[in-house]
């Protein structure tokens, strides 16, 4: 597996950040989860209106705009408040991507959370992470081998990342709550999946930190893992893989690193073992063949003070641009009709969309925040967009 080149993890200038007042915090929530308005699209409107009170008040306009077929569900005043409240009842503090404290590797990738919860210490996102994830039905040999390497790398200084699941997962949090370990729980941080892992789940909120990007109570569903498996690898330096079956979720983690740039790591196995099967065609790909944490070290040792940059810089991909009139932005229908036109089932990236219709950057991207909100877009892939199909 070749993994894309490295992205940029911070801006060559330091950009100022504050935190959010509780005002913003709540026009924040309520556009994340207002209808239609996903990761790219709240960048998006965050980036043009400079703030979310003004981008909600030009949500029902843009919407028409893009041809909606019935007024924009707006997220209440009472059901974001009820969310945040929810999350402090539970321990859990809420940071989006345009606060200080959002974790400076997962703000750096294309279309990061635009929130997290965080319960647990947050400074170890201060430390480089290295994310160790494999089989849920594991063997003996490979959860030894996951908390041996969890130790290892816990003590060089490594934060281990992992998913909270049984077998691999469970093994390297259980190895690494000494020197530090994160979790990334694909439902809401007060529901502790597996139950069995209940007692770990607390050692790791009083010694270690637990992050989603889900509401408190929110049941995770099959399509919320992969989501979760993201940020595993978004908010690391390096993913390694320990044992995954030929059709393993974990090789979902292993392709969102390559993706964003990161390092993959795989163990190998034994060929007749077919929890190997994934690991084995892995390094086949491209992914460095390790046998012991001296591998992971070497390799890792040219990038893994990245993460110090943190406190003073924040990402591109987040900065604020200066407010505009709250009359929210418009192309014409000409220009909305080439950009329909240039769109299909098939995905296509933003670059092709503008050599295709010849418009404006900007234009491009004002055309699409209008057909994302009226719900008549699809995002099958990260930087990939594709006309819905009724």
């Amino acid at each position: 597996m070749r993994k894309a080149e490295p992205e940029t993890f911070f801006t060559s200038a330091p950009l100022p950040t504050a935190k959010l007042g509780p005002d913003e915090a709540l026009a924040c929530l309520r556009l994340i989860r207002s209808e239609n308005v996903g990761p790219v699209t709240f960048r998006e409107l965050i980036n043009h209106f400079g703030g979310a009170a003004l981008a909600l008040e030009a949500l029902p306009e843009l919407c028409r705009r893009g041809g909606g077929k019935r007024p924009i569900r707006i997220c209440t005043v009472a059901a974001a408040d009820a969310e945040l409240s929810a999350a402090e009842k539970c321990g859990a503090r809420p940071v989006f991507t345009i606060e200080p404290g959002y974790p400076a590797a997962l703000a750096a990738v294309d279309v990061p959370p635009p929130l997290l919860y965080i319960k647990g210490h947050a400074e170890l996102f201060d430390r480089p992470g290295i994310a160790i994830v494999g089989s849920r039905l594991c063997s003996a040999a490979g959860a030894k081998l996951a908390a041996m390497l969890a130790r290892q790398l816990g003590d060089a200084g490594y934060v281990i990342v992992s998913g909270l699941a049984r077998g691999i997962d469970g093994a390297a949090h259980e190895a690494a709550i000494a020197g530090g370990t994160i979790a990334v729980v694909a439902g809401g941080i007060d529901m502790i999946y597996p139950p069995e892992h209940t007692g770990l789940h607390a050692r790791i909120v009083r010694d270690g930190c637990i992050i989603t990007e889900q509401p408190p109570g929110y049941v995770a569903r099959a399509q919320d893992f992969p989501r979760r498996n993201r940020i595993i690898s978004g908010v690391s330096l390096g993913v390694v893989i320990v044992e995954a079956a030929a059709r393993s979720g974990t090789l979902v983690t292993a392709r969102y690193a390559a993706e964003q740039g990161r390092e993959v790591f795989a163990v190998p196995g034994h060929p007749l073992d077919p929890r190997a099967e994934g690991t084995n065609k892995l390094i086949k790909s491209g992914a460095m063949l390790i046998t012991d944490s001296a591998d992971i070290l070497e390799a890792m040792q040219p990038i893994s003070g990245l993460n110090h940059l943190r406190e003073t810089t924040r990402p591109a991909s987040v900065a604020r641009l200066p407010s505009l009139p709250s009359a929210p932005p418009g192309v014409g229908d000409r220009e909305r009709d080439m950009v329909l036109t240039a769109l299909g089932p098939a995905p296509a990236d933003l670059d092709a969309i503008i050599r295709t219709t010849g418009l404006p950057s900007r234009s491009v991207q004002i055309a699409l925040v209008e057909l994302d909100l009226a719900g008549r877009l699809a995002r099958p892939g990260p930087g990939l967009i594709a006309l819905r199909m009724a």
